[in-house]
């Protein structure tokens, strides 16, 4: 099988396999084994390529996987160059996961792949937190908790880190964004993130920040709430001056009316003394829902927020359209992540398991992005019909996918 038409990238490993010094399967190469060498049949390397194999074709359980390994063997061992025909069992796989494994070590590898080819597509970063629900003990509230960094334009997890609660994620961004090269990039969070040293670590590293501003920092919301208030002009003055910009998008689609209102301001940059700030804002989202043409029922939310980019550099549309685009984490991750790879339903309950499960759903979401494919579902549907294709995705650096189909 040819996977790469530049050969000058290419290694060869102790089977004879072909592979890309930029693949995934270089990276895997390079992942700890804790193994000791007495019965391995397979190497960590490989195990990981037959597991990430049977994730791309639609299995996202360990029983599934060994199933689909098992159905495969000819295939797999061909496609490998293995000499040994028996898949691994579904209780070696849940052991690779909770024993083997890393997770930091993994984290890290995992994270160095996809910045090292989808960096250069990022405009925009969103931060956002995911507890794992399969972790969380019966009659408790807590389980493993994730933050991630997500690529909008690229779609691929450019860090992750694990974090004790929800709650610290204050702690744990920081140390998340620490593994990113942050310059010319614009970092978007929710209320949580929206902290005066992670501001500071943002434009320190040649970023920017996009963040609403909410009742955990309530000096600063009521200064921007008061500066949006409606003018009332007392008699004998004249009209108060002031810098404001305003831009509107209306939506319509699915039976909704969405008007998008966000004015934006610099007038407060010196008296709310936060590092970097050029901008605060106010964001109003009403949405009427039509039944028969008529309305049946409408809302009002209104959302303030704070921005290190200029108005020189960012118009109102521009942070309207990049404070709509930080939502992209919810469907381009969060929701394939649980719905399209099963993730809350996998019940592995340990927290370093569940953790290197995270690690391998991102990179899943991360290939199909990088591989083209705006539909995770149906590219999990090709491969699975062609396992040629698919090992390409693993053994090939991105530049070199296969085109998507359909």
């Amino acid at each position: 099988m040819e996977y790469s038409t530049d050969k000058t990238n290419e290694k060869e490993n102790e089977n004879g396999l072909r592979y890309d010094i930029e693949s995934l399967y270089a990276f895997f190469q390079r992942v700890f084994d804790a193994r000791s060498r007495r019965g391995v049949r397979y190497s960590l390397a490989t195990l990981l390529v037959i597991i990430y194999l049977a994730k791309l074709s639609g299995e996202d359980r360990p029983t599934g996987i060994a199933d689909w390994g098992k159905a495969r063997s000819e295939e797999i061992v061909k496609g490998l160059h293995l000499s040994y025909q028996r898949m691994p069992h579904a209780n070696t796989i849940r052991w690779v996961l909770r024993e083997v494994i890393d997770p930091l070590q993994f984290q890290q590898l995992s994270n160095a792949y996809l910045q090292l080819h989808s960096q250069a597509e990022t405009e925009q970063i969103a931060l956002d937190g995911k507890t794992m629900r399969g972790t969380i003990p019966y009659g408790e509230t807590r389980g493993e908790h994730l933050i991630s960094g997500y690529s909008i334009e690229a779609g691929t997890v450019l860090t992750q880190v694990a974090v004790d609660c929800k709650e610290n994620e204050i702690v744990e961004a920081p140390v998340a964004l620490a593994e990113v090269n942050l310059r010319e990039i614009v970092v978007s969070g929710d209320a949580m993130q929206t902290q005066r040293g992670l501001s500071q670590q943002i434009i320190g590293a040649g970023g920017d920040y996009l963040f609403p501003v909410k009742d955990n920092q309530p000096n600063m919301r009521q200064a921007i709430e008061q500066l949006f208030a409606p003018e009332k002009p007392k008699p004998g003055f004249g009209k108060i001056q002031n810098d404001f910009v305003t831009d509107r998008t209306v939506n319509i689609g699915h039976g909704r009316i969405e008007v998008r209102t966000l004015t934006a301001s610099s007038m407060l940059n010196d008296y709310l003394n936060w590092p970097g700030l050029a901008q605060v804002y106010r964001l109003e989202r009403k949405v009427k829902t039509l039944r028969a043409g008529q309305v049946v029922h409408q809302s009002c939310e209104v959302e303030y927020g704070i921005s290190s980019l200029t108005h020189q550099v960012a118009s109102p549309a521009r942070l309207l359209r990049l404070r709509r685009n930080h939502w992209g984490v919810e469907s381009g991750l969060h929701y394939r992540r649980d719905v399209t790879l099963h993730e809350d339903a996998t019940r592995i309950t340990d927290n370093h398991a569940a953790h290197n499960l995270a690690i391998i759903n991102n990179l899943i979401v991360s290939i199909a992005s990088l591989a083209g494919y705006g539909n995770l579902a149906r590219a999990r549907r090709f491969w699975a019909a062609d396992l040629t294709s698919t090992l390409s995705l693993l053994v090939s650096a991105p530049a070199n996918f296969p085109p998507p189909r359909g």
